[in-house]
């Protein structure tokens, strides 16, 4: 088992889970952040800590969509360890649905 970053995490990114991770294995992306599964220990604190409730074990429904996206992601975004600003106006997209079509990027963090 693993956790997964899911949907609710786009245009949000909120790192409290990052703060928490025990080993490391956040990975940041221009709109999102997830989880590689091949690094998460299945601890699950990052669980509880993350705001906007997108993560969630990789045995609830629905989640294989996001385990594949971490796979393909986590070896190409940047790895980040510790808390940042969340992204600007992520309160406001924090409860939408249907992000994934409107505002995911496959880009990296532009480093602003």
């Amino acid at each position: 088992m693993t956790y997964v970053v899911t949907e609710n995490c786009i245009k949000c990114k909120y790192t409290d889970c990052v703060e928490v991770c025990p080993v490391d294995c956040f990975y940041e992306g221009e709109t999102m952040l997830i989880i590689n599964p091949d690094e998460c220990i299945d601890c699950g604190v990052c669980e509880a800590e993350c705001p906007a409730g997108a993560i969630l074990p990789d045995t609830q429904p629905n989640t294989e969509f996001w385990v594949e996206l971490a796979n393909t992601y986590s070896g190409q975004w940047p790895n980040i360890t510790s808390k940042i600003a969340p992204l600007a106006d992520a309160d406001s997209y924090k409860d939408e649905a249907g992000k994934y079509d409107k505002y995911f990027s496959s880009k990296p963090p532009s480093g602003d």
